[in-house]
Formats: structure tokens, C-alpha cells, sequence
């Protein structure tokens, strides 16, 4: 989630933290012992299991990227119809992307995790990205009602 939660949006910021930052690793961290204990998985599962989630993750981060990247472009007043038509084009094949990842991954998912793991994994990203985005803002709230001392 973060998957997806080094997302600028999740975190409520102008920038996107780099990947290898200490924030962004420690946000990892807690989500993946987040999804861990969500999970249940056995020690087996655990050794198939984590190699899975990180390529897909990884991929589905760069699809995010991409589509962020697309979304900043601020030209759409100047921009003709034959450019915003391409640019519509691209968000689509950027969400197909997304949805054939998320196919292809069910799939190797259900070769390490049974079903009912599987269905608690994509919960679990999804509560946990709420928990992260709740946090950040009783943080912002706490420091904007402090005088903005950090």
C-alpha cells in the first residue's frame, strides 16, 4: 500500500518520498507487519509468500507513478483535443495495467496463500493505507494546533 503508500496523495504532500528514504521504509515496515499479522501465514507461506508481494508491489508503485505523473500535467487549458484524447487514452491503458497486474498476481497469490488470506491481503492494504492517512492527519491537525511547532 502503500503501497502504493508512497503515493503524494496518500501521504498528503506536494512531494513523493524516495523510495529508499527512512520515511518511506519505515512505512513499509509497519505495513508489512501490518499484512503479516492480518495474514496468519505460516512460516512456509511466509518464504513464498513475501518474494510475491514485493514484485507486485513494486509494479503496481510504478503504475501509480506513471499515473501521477500524468495527472501533474497541468496543460489541459492549452492543450488541443487530439492531446487531451491521447492523454485520456493513456490514463486508460495505465488502469488496464493495473487491473491485469492485479489478475496476474491473484493468481501467484493463490499458488503460496489460500483464498480466504487472499481476500484478507487486499483488506488489509486498504486499512492500513486509512490507519496511515487518519495518522497523518491528527499529526497535521496536532502540529497546526500547536502553532505549527514540529
Amino acid at each position: 500500500m502503500v503501497i502504493t503508500l508512497g503515493s503524494a496523495s496518500v501521504l498528503g504532500q506536494n512531494i513523493t518520498p524516495a523510495p529508499d528514504s527512512p520515511r518511506m521504509k519505515r512505512i513499509e515496515e509497519m505495513r508489512n507487519k501490518f499484512i503479516k499479522n492480518r495474514l496468519n501465514l505460516t512460516p512456509d507461506q511466509e518464504k513464498s509468500f513475501w518474494p510475491v508481494y514485493y514484485k507486485y508491489d513494486a509494479r503496481k508503485r510504478e503504475i501509480r507513478q506513471q499515473t501521477r505523473k500524468m495527472r501533474r500535467r497541468r496543460n489541459l487549458l492549452t492543450a488541443s483535443d487530439e492531446q487531451l484524447i491521447q492523454k485520456l487514452r493513456n490514463q486508460m491503458k495505465l488502469k488496464q495495467q493495473e487491473v491485469d497486474l492485479e489478475k496476474e498476481y491473484l493468481d501467484k497469490f493463490l499458488k503460496v496463500i489460500n483464498p480466504r488470506q487472499v481476500t484478507e491481503l487486499y483488506r488489509a492494504e486498504e486499512e492500513f493505507i486509512r490507519r496511515l492517512i487518519r495518522q497523518i492527519r491528527k499529526q497535521r491537525l496536532k502540529r497546526k494546533n500547536n502553532g505549527g511547532e514540529r
